[in-house]
């Protein structure tokens, strides 16, 4: 039984092909919500599954358990070891994919219509019953930890590492979900069982479906999938603040070219500035080789093959962090521009022609996302996780063409804070000190 269904046809159009979106919202029997596009000229589907809360729930000294416990869910379930379950999923010709988030865990299935029973029947049993096998988990957690390994050696992925660790301190934000060598390496069964069972919740979860399926089967499709699963959910963290006031940490590293990572406080998603701060984002550093940094620092001068700049808004924080490398007698350089462009649209914002440009990007590119049933099964539950409605698909460019320029100047005034811009460079930079 469907509960209630409304469907909203959207027109989207590209420059070479047009597009028609119905969303249908639909709620299970047992009280799932989801959302569909149904579609059927191409027989197969794709869902994507997100619960909220991903590796910010993993328990004290169990850091990296939740990303442990994600990446060991096709390595067999129920009656089925790891090489039975795969072997069986790839005679089915499915795909499924696990991943851990900050925020969320993901879930992605994509099948044929003629396999669907069997298909679901194997993903419900690796969602409820995964089996948490000592073989597997010594084999994934052996990859884990070369991951870790590798990381402690890659200059971005410590410089992401060390700027997390100093604005976010002992919040799980401050730590990779990926945990470390000394908490993955001790983490048991019983912790993976756990992570399990915190993780994947009805009690926050969001539902993305497109293909060949009408609402009614997808209700009980989902009630069939996840119905098992718990309702109640655990507490989320407190959210925090982006504790990290301006300077400059120094990451000594031997290499050739020094990388950074940049930022400060940034904007919530569901701000009413939001749209006018993305606008500035994209004129700012997140245009690719059109961007106000990358005529500066590249173009003009040369310090960079690229740099850019982007909004990271966090369920339980928000940031605007920005990167670029250099040569280690050229970073002091290219960090010296970014910070003068940074306070100079802080103080005199962009261009009516800037604003037009980033608009007719913006809105020109927004059809293209949708581009296959997975991809849109993915938007449709990206969506509802960050409270968004049906008719946003609809209205999303209305909302971009209304920015004015005095918005977009008045956040630019308000969100970039060039005093408190801090920069973790890992390298050996020339002419930089460390100001902590």
């Amino acid at each position: 039984m469907i509960r209630f269904a409304f469907a909203i046809v959207l027109s989207l159009t590209a420059m070479t092909a047009s597009a028609q979106i119905e969303i249908q919202e639909i709620t299970s029997p047992d009280g799932i919500d989801a959302w569909l596009v149904e579609e059927e000229s191409i027989p197969f589907v794709a869902l994507e599954i997100i619960f909220d809360g991903g590796a910010t729930l993993d328990l004290p000294g169990k850091r990296g358990a939740t990303n442990l416990m994600m990446a060991l869910l096709e390595e067999g379930s129920g009656d089925l070891d790891a090489r039975t379950f795969q072997e069986k999923r790839e005679n089915l010709a499915a795909s499924f994919g696990f991943s851990t988030g900050d925020d969320a865990v993901t879930v992605s299935a994509v099948f044929l219509v003629e396999n669907q029973d069997e298909a679901l029947a194997l993903l419900r049993d690796a969602l409820v019953n995964p089996r948490f096998d000592q073989s597997a988990i010594d084999r994934v957690r052996a990859q884990v930890l070369s991951g870790i390994r590798s990381d402690a050696t890659n200059p971005n992925r410590i410089a992401g590492a060390t700027l997390d660790a100093l604005a976010f301190g002992d919040h799980p934000y401050g730590s990779s979900l990926d945990g470390t060598a000394e908490s993955v390496a001790g983490l048991t069964q019983q912790d993976l069982f756990d992570a399990h069972r915190n993780a994947l919740s009805t009690g926050r979860v969001y539902v993305g479906a497109a293909g060949d399926i009408s609402a009614d089967a997808l209700g009980e499709l989902v009630d069939e999938l996840l119905g098992a699963l718990p309702e109640d959910v655990p507490a989320l963290p407190d959210r925090i603040d982006f504790d990290l006031s301006g300077g400059t940490t120094i990451v000594p590293f031997d290499t050739p070219q020094s990388v950074a990572l940049f930022g400060h406080s940034g904007i919530e998603r569901d701000d009413d500035d939001f749209f006018a701060a993305f606008i500035l984002n994209e004129v700012m550093g997140g245009r690719g080789v059109e961007s106000r940094l990358m005529r500066e620092v590249r173009e003009k001068r040369g310090l960079t093959y690229g740099v850019s700049t982007f909004l990271v808004p966090k369920d339980l924080s928000e940031m605007y962090l920005g990167q670029v490398a250099s040569a280690n007698d050229r970073i002091a350089d290219a960090i010296a521009v970014i910070r003068d462009e940074w306070a100079l649209m802080a103080n005199e914002g962009l261009s009516q022609e800037e604003l037009d440009d980033a608009k007719t990007y913006l809105t020109g590119a927004y059809p293209l996302r949708f581009d296959g049933n997975a991809d849109i099964a993915g938007i449709l539950a990206g969506m509802q996780s960050v409270g968004l409605s049906t008719d946003y698909v609809a209205n999303r460019n209305d909302f971009i063409n209304a920015v004015t320029l005095d918005d977009v100047n008045r956040v630019a005034a308000e969100l970039l804070d060039p005093e408190n811009l801090h920069f973790v460079v890992v390298g050996q930079p020339e002419g930089l000190t460390s100001t902590e």
